[in-house]
C-alpha cells in the first residue's frame, strides 16, 4: 500500500522526530550531539527553513521547523541526515542505514499549541528519565530559551516573543510556562498527532489543512493545552 503524502504546511512550524534504526543508538558521545547541531545550523540556512525548539535524545532526536516553502522542509532533513550519516560511518567504521525510516512530522498551529508543542520537546528527557529537571539536560533548546545559554542561531517563535519585551522577561516567562501544571492529555493528543501525520491544532485549523489538501484528517476530539494568557502577553501572533 502506498505511503500517504506528508504534509507540509508553507510558513508553519512542524513538530518532527527521527529515531534510530531499530531504536539504535544515534549519538554516541558529545562530539556527536556538536556536530548534529552544526548540521542542523547549515541546513536552516541552506533550505530557509527557521528552528524554534529541539533536544536531541540517545536514539532519536525531536525538531521544532518552520519552512518557508513546499519542500524546503523535505530538503532540511535530507541535508541534515545525509551530513550526519556520513560523519557517523566515517568517525565510527561502520555502515548501512542510521536512521528509521521517513521522519514524522506534524504541522502545528500559532496558538497555545505551539508552545506546547515546545515544552512537549525540552521536557523529553524528564520523560525518560534522565534528569529531573530539563535545565539539567544540556543537549536541549532549553537552555537557550529559559536560560539564555548556547545556540544564538535558533529563531524565537511567535509565542516566545510574546512572553515579554525584553530577552530576559521571555526566559522567565518560558521557565514559569515549563514548570506550569500541564493539560491533561496534552503531551498524547500531540504524540499521536505526529505519529499519524495529523496538524497539532484546534479543530477549526485541522479543517483549514483539510481543505487545502483535500484529505481528511480531522478525528476524535481529544485533550487541548491549557491557554498560557496567563504567562504570554495578550498581543501575540
Amino acid at each position: 500500500m502506498p505511503r500517504s503524502p506528508r504534509i507540509t504546511i508553507p510558513a508553519y512550524p512542524h513538530h518532527i522526530i527521527q529515531r534510530g534504526n531499530n531504536r539504535q543508538v544515534t549519538f554516541f558521545a558529545d562530539e556527536d550531539y556538536r556536530f548534529f547541531l552544526a548540521c542542523l545550523r547549515q541546513a536552516k540556512i541552506k533550505c530557509h527553513c527557521r528552528i524554534y525548539a529541539y533536544v536531541l535524545m540517545t536514539n532519536h532526536f525531536h525538531l521544532l521547523v518552520e519552512p518557508a516553502q513546499v519542500g524546503d522542509l523535505g530538503r532540511f532533513m535530507q541535508s541534515v541526515g545525509r551530513r550526519y550519516v556520513r560523519y557517523v560511518n566515517e568517525t565510527y567504521e561502520r555502515s548501512g542505514t542510521l536512521w528509521e525510516g521517513r521522519f514524522k512530522s506534524a504541522a502545528v498551529s500559532r496558538d497555545e499549541y505551539l508552545i506546547a508543542c515546545s515544552r512537549y520537546i525540552e521536557l523529553n528527557p524528564v520523560r525518560a528519565g534522565l534528569v529531573a529537571h530539563p535545565k539539567d539536560y544540556y543537549w536541549s533548546s532549553y537552555q537557550r530559551r529559559a536560560l539564555g545559554l548556547l545556540d544564538r542561531w535558533l529563531d524565537e517563535d511567535p509565542w516566545y516573543t510574546g512572553l515579554g519585551t525584553t530577552e530576559k522577561q521571555r526566559q522567565e516567562k518560558y521557565q514559569q510556562w515549563i514548570d506550569s501544571q500541564i493539560g491533561e492529555g496534552e503531551w498524547e493528543e500531540i504524540r499521536q498527532a505526529t505519529q499519524r501525520g495529523r496538524p497539532i491544532g484546534r479543530e477549526t485549523f485541522q479543517k483549514q489543512v483539510e481543505a487545502a489538501t483535500g484529505r481528511r484528517l480531522v478525528g476524535e476530539a481529544r485533550g487541548r493545552p491549557k491557554k498560557a494568557t496567563a504567562i504570554a502577553s495578550e498581543k501575540v501572533l
